[in-house]
């Protein structure tokens, strides 16, 4: 996964007065499979902490090798899967192995450095579909010990037709047991019936909501997927309709606050933390993933100037 410049899309769109805004996916190819980037953008790098959100699927991969990502290095931030059809097999360099499926939440907090692959397994289901989340770490917690979670069982909210299942943070009084470094929220919202009615947020909270599966209209605005929308901080509800098997994802948090520099798979603060994570990678410093048949991800070429430059424009 990378956050070099060319995949920052430039267009948002604010669509009313009071700062809401639409902004289109960017397509992008995580191994062989196609994604829908939607975030970082060039005119918004973050929502509260969340940096980063990649969606892919529904997409069969009944006879072929299905995700394929090879081991790869992560530093400052946390990532978050999550899956709506499917199974993948996370592996890290702290000796983790483990089988995530729809429902469950696997999170990875890199802190100083860890290292990744995340491969469908050789006896994967046909049909694959799910999120890639990345949760930029505040200062005081960039440079925490590596660790992975796995969560099989989540809290869940009914909201009118809406079940909201908290992946991260609290939403409707249910709080998620996954680890956070800042005040976030993450959930998945399904229609389990068609829902009319407002969707109850933290008011210090930015958010965005994007549709993963169907179509719906929040804040006078239709969603599909590829759309997200961003809400700024104030509200305490968001208008919000969704026939009957419609599933979104609500993602917000209190503004981060702190400039972040992003590059390839790096979240930092400066050009030197970015440079010496790329040096200590090509010399084998984040350690091993064991049971990845192949090569790692190679870093890309990197550029001083323009990381400077971009450091400059926060």
């Amino acid at each position: 996964m990378s956050t070099l410049d060319a995949d920052l899309d430039a267009t948002a769109r604010p669509v009313t007065d009071d700062g809401h805004e639409v902004t289109r996916a960017r397509e992008a190819v995580v191994g062989s499979l196609p994604v829908r980037r939607l975030l970082p953008l060039r005119l918004r790098r973050s929502v509260g902490a969340w940096c980063f959100i990649d969606h892919y699927g529904p997409a069969s991969v009944d006879g072929v090798a299905g995700m394929d990502v090879p081991p790869h290095p992560h530093i400052g931030l946390q990532t978050v899967t999550w899956l709506l059809a499917g199974n993948v097999l996370h592996t890290d360099s702290l000796g983790s192995e483990q089988l995530i499926r729809p429902g469950q939440l696997n999170l990875m907090t890199a802190g100083r450095g860890i290292a990744h692959a995340e491969v469908s397994p050789a006896d994967h289901d046909p049909l694959l579909h799910g999120i890639q989340l990345w949760v930029a770490l505040p200062d005081a917690s960039r440079h925490a010990e590596p660790a992975f979670e796995h969560h099989a069982d989540l809290p869940t909210a009914r909201i009118g037709g809406l079940a909201a299942t908290v992946l991260v943070g609290s939403l409707a009084g249910q709080r998620s047991p996954a680890t956070a470094f800042s005040p976030i929220v993450g959930a998945e919202l399904s229609a389990a019936r068609d829902h009319d009615g407002e969707l109850p947020v933290e008011p210090s909270f930015e958010h965005v909501l994007f549709v993963t599966g169907g179509r719906a209209r929040a804040a006078g605005t239709t969603l599909a997927p590829g759309s997200l929308l961003y809400l700024p901080a104030g509200p305490d509800r968001v208008p919000l309709t969704a026939p009957a098997g419609t599933t979104l994802m609500l993602l917000g948090g209190e503004p981060l606050g702190e400039p972040l520099l992003m590059w390839w798979n790096f979240v930092a603060r400066t050009p030197a933390e970015i440079q010496a994570a790329a040096s200590d990678w090509r010399a084998g410093r984040f350690g091993a993933v064991a049971g990845y048949a192949g090569e790692p991800l190679a870093a890309p070429a990197l550029d001083p100037g323009r990381l400077i430059a971009r450091a400059r424009r926060g």
